[in-house]
């Protein structure tokens, strides 16, 4: 690794009891045994889950500094500053983005520029907000595949059935492990509109609960366009009116 001259790195990472990877460490560990190296780009999520000690997480600012008095100026990162049940992520890249995944985005997401991004999943123990996905729908315009995990509950309803979120390249959409806001979200077309969605994975119980047994026809209407159906706690006996609304295959999730 002495002579490498170009690195790229995408490295998720769980640390225990521990804080963020940041710019000293990278240098430490990696870069301080490759000195020829001129070009390196980076994609670097960390969680931490901290159940025996207690440490003062780093900001945003500080994991940017990090790698910027390494000599890595263009870098952004966004971080959680504090613990939610004792976990929490940072993530940390070089920039332009230049990666077609992006995964892990969580709550303290600010945006930026991720025009080459098709993949994307967000993962928090923090409620996301309809600023956040308006975030997405703007800075991620050609996504194509979206994983939600979160079970938290939206603290701010007020947006849903106001403005519709637009996102025009997305066909898979993944919403298993979600709170019912977030399916109300997606597949409600007065809060999302999905002109190419053909891919759904979700809940069977959660779309139950949304829809009022099937009986709320219109937060159906974006599943009228999916041809491929994965649900979980899907029973084989269910409501007619159920296939109604997904005349498509089904696949069984356990």
């Amino acid at each position: 690794m002495f002579n490498l001259e170009e690195l790229t790195l995408h490295l998720p990472v769980i640390r225990s009891d521990s804080t963020y990877i940041n710019g000293d460490d990278l240098y430490d560990e990696i870069l301080h045994y490759m000195p020829r190296l001129k070009r390196f780009l980076f994609n670097i999520h960390t969680r931490v889950v901290n159940n025996h000690v207690n440490i003062d997480l780093p900001s945003n600012d500080d994991i940017r500094n990090s790698f910027m008095k390494r000599g890595f100026q263009s870098v952004d990162a966004f971080t959680d500053y504090k613990l939610a049940k004792n976990s929490a992520s940072c993530h940390v890249y070089s920039l332009p983005y230049s990666f077609s995944e992006f995964s892990f985005v969580g709550s303290c997401f600010r945006g930026g520029h991720f025009n080459q991004v098709r993949m994307l999943s967000m993962v928090d123990q923090r409620p996301f907000e309809y600023e956040l996905f308006q975030i997405i729908s703007q800075d991620f315009p050609l996504l194509e595949e979206l994983t939600i995990i979160n079970s938290e509950p939206q603290e701010n309803r007020e947006h849903h059935g106001q403005r519709a979120l637009i996102f025009s390249h997305l066909f898979h959409l993944a919403i298993i492990f979600v709170h019912r806001d977030y399916m109300m979200q997606f597949l409600s077309e007065r809060n999302a509109l999905l002109p190419s969605l053909t891919h759904l994975k979700m809940d069977y119980k959660v779309l139950r609960a949304v829809t009022n047994n099937f009986t709320n026809d219109e937060e159906l209407l974006n599943c009228t366009k999916v041809k491929v159906l994965s649900a979980r706690n899907l029973p084989r006996n269910r409501p007619s009116k159920f296939d109604t609304y997904f005349s498509c295959p089904i696949r069984y999730l356990t």
